[in-house]
C-alpha cells in the first residue's frame, strides 16, 4: 500500500472515530498513529488531511449537504460520509492533489470499507462536486509543500 493511500485510510479512521463520538482530538493523533502502526511518511500526511478537514468541516459539510439533497448528513453511513468529507476537503482545498485522483482513492477506499453500493454512491456524490470546481481535474495546481512528499 502506498503512503498517501496509507496517510488517507488512517484519517479517515481517524474522522470516523471522532465522528461516533469516540473522542478522538487532534491531540490524540499520535497516539492513534501508535496504535495503528503508521510509517513518518503516512503520518505527515494523515495529519495534514486531519487537520484540514477539522479546518474546513463547515464547507466540506456544506458542499456535502448540497450534492446529497435526497439524504441528511446523519443519515448516510459514517463510513460513506466520512470517505466523502476526506475527499471533498481534498478536491476543495489541496491544490497538491488532482481532483480524480482524490474521486478515485474514495472509491476505492468506500469499496473496501462500505457497503456493496458505497463505491457507487461516493462516485456520484464526487463527480456532482468535481464539475462545479474552478480547476484541472487531472492535474495539481501547486506542487506539494515539502520537497520529497510522497506521490500520490
Amino acid at each position: 500500500m502506498g503512503v498517501r493511500r496509507e496517510g488517507r485510510e488512517a484519517a479517515i479512521q481517524f474522522l470516523y472515530q471522532r465522528d461516533l463520538g469516540g473522542g478522538a482530538f487532534v491531540a490524540d493523533l499520535e497516539e492513534f498513529y501508535a496504535f495503528r502502526g503508521l510509517s513518518p511518511s503516512a503520518r505527515r500526511f494523515c495529519e495534514g488531511l486531519v487537520k484540514g478537514a477539522l479546518a474546513h468541516s463547515e464547507e466540506v459539510d456544506l458542499a456535502l449537504r448540497e450534492h446529497t439533497q435526497n439524504y441528511e448528513l446523519g443519515r448516510l453511513s459514517a463510513v460513506d460520509r466520512n470517505i466523502l468529507r476526506l475527499a471533498i476537503h481534498e478536491m476543495l482545498f489541496c491544490d497538491d492533489i488532482p481532483p480524480v485522483v482524490s474521486i478515485n482513492e474514495a472509491i476505492d477506499i468506500a469499496k473496501k470499507y462500505g457497503t456493496e453500493e458505497s463505491g457507487r454512491f461516493v462516485n456520484g456524490v464526487l463527480d456532482k462536486i468535481k464539475a462545479t470546481l474552478k480547476r484541472p481535474e487531472r492535474t495539481p495546481l501547486s506542487r506539494p509543500v515539502e520537497e520529497g512528499d510522497p506521490k500520490d
